[in-house]
């Protein structure tokens, strides 16, 4: 029987070799060929790009050619390129959508298959369903055209999408500023497609930007996967107190996600982040909209949303939540709890770059060290704590599922339980405003619990209960 292909949170991935193989790229470039031309997109255009893991470039390389084959169009990128810039390509060569050769933030050993749509940002669950289903069962069903012709005919064209995303991060936030700040920066792009980046766009001024893993190096040294949480930046963050930087930006493996670390080397996580780009969105910038959330991500927003009078909406996890209700609401920023966020004037899409930048504003306009504007944040909210706990499983999932749904906890870490909501997940809402989160990925066998307090010394408690309650602790 052929290998059925799904697509998870945000598109398929696999492992390299095993399922992840030429045959089954080019039937999913075959299932998105046919869902374009379901759609009315015959002949248009379509943005392929990748990231840097091990035969990225021929993966998307054989996708064009599917492309080509089933009478489309493409514009491939001529190296390696950020997610966020290919989406932003999507919208300015005007073409029908995207596929991005990348596994993100998994290990060395995955490779993925991410579609976008016209707008550059994810297809919404109906979408990949239909395009799941337009996948042929064997590689004999899947049209193909030799890159040589496909080039000789006009149908590929290669091309540096770098100078016109620049010119449209430059219309979204002055940078000259930061520039002159005298800043030293230090960048963990996490040897993937980040790196040079933050070097080229600040470069010119008084700020210093130093970059660490910034090469090719497909099994990613010194972590054990190109995600920026710990402990996968804990070599960054210790550069960061080696070199006496003022704050270290980290990119993960195709920089559309962002973590951020302080003067002091201490991880700021990616909750903290959020909230910090809410407010200096809304306080800095003076700027008001609607926040999109997903429900694995900090009740700092509602917070904020209460304070500066602005409605706040949850989805479910997943840019293929996010991107729709962002577009629909004219959201001023949409995130989650992985560290990704898009903003207002942007493609609807996670932007470690942009989210970057920002971060590095925020800290130039009020001339504050990352540290202290927590302690900013912290002041209008109160103080937040988060974790969370990833766990391999075997197993049936549903069985856990039954576990957790019959367990009907009355305390979690010695918090009262308020409520419980299954929209995605297991969120059991906590009597002190927080929360705790249990769900399984969408791209590979774990579960995370995860959890939000302001009680500092009640997160472990959460946790080790929520382990418990999937059968994970005794």
């Amino acid at each position: 029987m052929p290998q059925k292909i799904k697509f998870g949170t945000d598109g398929w991935r696999g492992f390299i070799a095993e399922d992840y193989t030429f045959a089954n790229v080019r039937r999913c470039a075959q299932g998105f060929a046919r869902y374009l031309i379901e759609k009315g997109k015959q002949g248009q255009w379509v943005v392929i790009g990748h990231d840097k893991r091990f035969l990225s470039e021929n993966f998307a390389l054989a996708a064009a050619e599917v492309l080509c084959g089933n009478g489309l169009k493409v514009y491939l990128t001529q190296s390696a390129t950020p997610t966020p810039v290919i989406a932003f390509s999507v919208v300015n060569k005007g073409a029908a959508g995207a596929i991005n050769i990348t596994a993100s933030h998994n290990p060395p050993t995955d490779n993925g298959f991410k579609v976008r749509d016209q707008n550059g940002g994810a297809i919404d669950p109906e979408g990949l369903k239909q395009i799941e289903a337009l996948i042929p069962d064997s590689e004999a069903e899947v049209k193909h055209l030799s890159a040589e012709e496909a080039e000789k005919n006009g149908q590929l064209l290669r091309f540096d999408p770098a100078p016109n995303y620049i010119k449209h991060l430059q219309s979204l936030i002055d940078l000259q500023p930061i520039r002159d700040a005298g800043l030293k920066i230090l960048v963990d792009p996490m040897w993937g497609n980040g790196a040079g980046w933050f070097t080229h766009l600040l470069s010119g001024g008084k700020t210093q930007v130093i970059e660490i893993h910034n090469q090719r190096n497909p099994i990613f040294p010194e972590m054990t996967r190109p995600e920026p949480i710990p402990p996968n930046i804990d070599a960054g963050l210790n550069e960061t107190v080696k070199q006496s930087a003022d704050v270290l930006i980290i990119t993960d493996g195709d920089a559309d996600r962002v973590g951020v670390g302080d003067e002091k080397g201490h991880f700021i996580n990616q909750l903290q982040v959020y909230a910090l780009l809410a407010l200096y969105l809304l306080e800095v910038r003076g700027e008001r909209g609607p926040i999109v959330k997903t429900l694995s991500t900090t009740s700092m927003l509602e917070k904020l949303g209460k304070i500066y009078d602005i409605p706040v909406y949850e989805t479910g996890v997943g840019f293929k939540y996010v991107a729709p209700k962002f577009l629909e609401t004219n959201a001023l920023i949409g995130g989650e709890e992985s560290g990704g966020y898009a903003f207002r004037g942007n493609v609807p899409e996670r932007d470690g770059i942009l989210a970057g930048l920002y971060i590095l504003d925020m800290m130039v306009r009020l001339n504050k060290k990352p540290s202290e504007l927590i302690d900013m944040l912290f002041s209008k909210v109160g103080a937040h704590y988060y974790d969370r706990v990833d766990s391999r499983f075997t197993g049936d999932r549903s069985e856990k599922e039954k576990m957790i749904l019959e367990a009907k906890p009355q305390t979690i870490g010695g918090l009262k339980v308020t409520g419980l909501n299954t929209m995605d997940g297991f969120k059991f809402m906590l009597e002190d405003g927080g929360w705790l989160l249990i769900r399984f990925s969408g791209t590979e066998p774990i579960i995370r619990v995860y959890c939000e307090t302001t009680h500092q010394d009640r997160v472990k408690p959460i946790l080790e209960d929520g382990l418990k309650l999937v059968g994970l602790r005794n």
